[in-house]
């Protein structure tokens, strides 16, 4: 225990056995306590009995006020823990996608060149993708660059290529370590061929991994995703007797998507405090909760991941019906 910067409680609500007083475990819920000797003088724990394991200190409660809570998961920082202890695990989102802006803004306020923003987002992206790892999210997706980005001066253009070229590289490890498999959405045929070959390697490498999918949103808009998906539409069509055999609904269209096969999304994140979508996953999008941080991307960590979590558990989802005093829907 003494490895750990602070040390972990699980109070587990309990059952009292009427035939020999001993108690029975119900469910666990993980507690962080800076001070190991403050907790035990507590009040609030001296009527509690202490087991002590190598890992953790656990006692025993009946106190209906703590519910059913998992395990902290490895890896996570003590900021992090703090949050995700106050988690439902089991209501966590599947699929979370976040729109990263705010990187010239971060570089203007410190009078750097808008490529020192760009720089700095890494740093974000890598505590992202680590901690939605880590608390067993489904499928993660990063706006990476947008169909739109093009406008923008050539050299800015060419510094992200050669900066997702050496993320590629730089980051497989931390992808293999956390079993993330890497895929890509976006028109990727019209990214410079030496980036494509890099995508391609990387995405080979990480093909095994059964964990998380993390997707690169790569010259991708939403808009031309639906067209793409119309046109594979009517040229499946084309082959199955003819356009006049077409059947297009809800179904037929996300199976053409570009994020076919991953989750519905539950959860966008926007950074930087804009309040617009910016032409990302606009199908997908349709019921997903939307939390606006004002954070610039390149000061977002894991713990502001879990923020979200937290602002998302907190809202009641309806997708267009009615939920019942039971809380489910009707």
């Amino acid at each position: 225990m003494s490895a750990w910067p602070y040390t972990v409680f699980t109070p587990i609500l309990t059952r009292s056995n009427t035939h020999d007083g001993s108690t029975t475990p119900l469910a666990c819920a993980p507690m962080l306590f800076p001070n190991f000797r403050a907790t035990c003088s507590s009040p609030e724990l001296q009527s509690c009995r202490f087991i002590a394991t190598p890992s953790r200190l656990c006692y025993f409660r009946d106190d209906s006020r703590y519910a059913l809570r998992a395990q902290v998961p490895a890896g996570l920082n003590r900021k992090e823990a703090e949050i995700y202890s106050r988690l439902a695990p089991e209501r966590l989102p599947h699929h979370i996608a976040i729109i990263m802006d705010g990187n010239g803004r971060w570089a203007k306020r410190r009078h750097l060149p808008r490529i020192a923003g760009h720089r700095s987002g890494v740093a974000a992206v890598r505590s992202t993708v680590e901690t939605a790892a880590r608390i067993g999210t489904s499928a993660l997706t990063l706006y990476s660059f947008s169909a739109e980005n093009w406008k923008r001066p050539k050299g800015e253009v060419e510094f992200l290529m050669n900066l997702l070229r050496r993320y590629l590289k730089m980051e497989l490890p931390t992808l293999m370590e956390n079993n993330i498999r890497l895929q890509y959405i976006g028109r990727q045929h019209e990214l410079p061929q030496e980036v494509q070959e890099r995508m391609s390697w990387a995405r080979e490498m990480t093909e095994r991994n059964t964990g998380m999918v993390l997707t690169l949103a790569l010259n991708y808009g939403s808009r031309t995703e639906l067209v793409d998906c119309f046109n594979a539409l009517v040229v499946e069509a084309s082959r199955n007797g003819g356009i006049e055999h077409m059947k297009v609904d809800e179904r037929s269209i996300a199976r053409h998507l570009y994020t076919s096969g991953l989750p519905e999304l539950d959860l966008v994140i926007r950074t930087s405090g804009e309040m617009r979508l910016s032409n990302f996953l606009l199908w997908q999008v349709a019921y997903a909760e939307i939390y606006v941080t004002e954070t610039l991307w390149p000061d977002f960590r894991g713990s502001d991941l879990l923020e979200a979590v937290e602002a998302f558990q907190k809202r009641e989802r309806r997708f267009g019906g009615l939920v019942g005093d039971n809380g489910h829907l009707l």
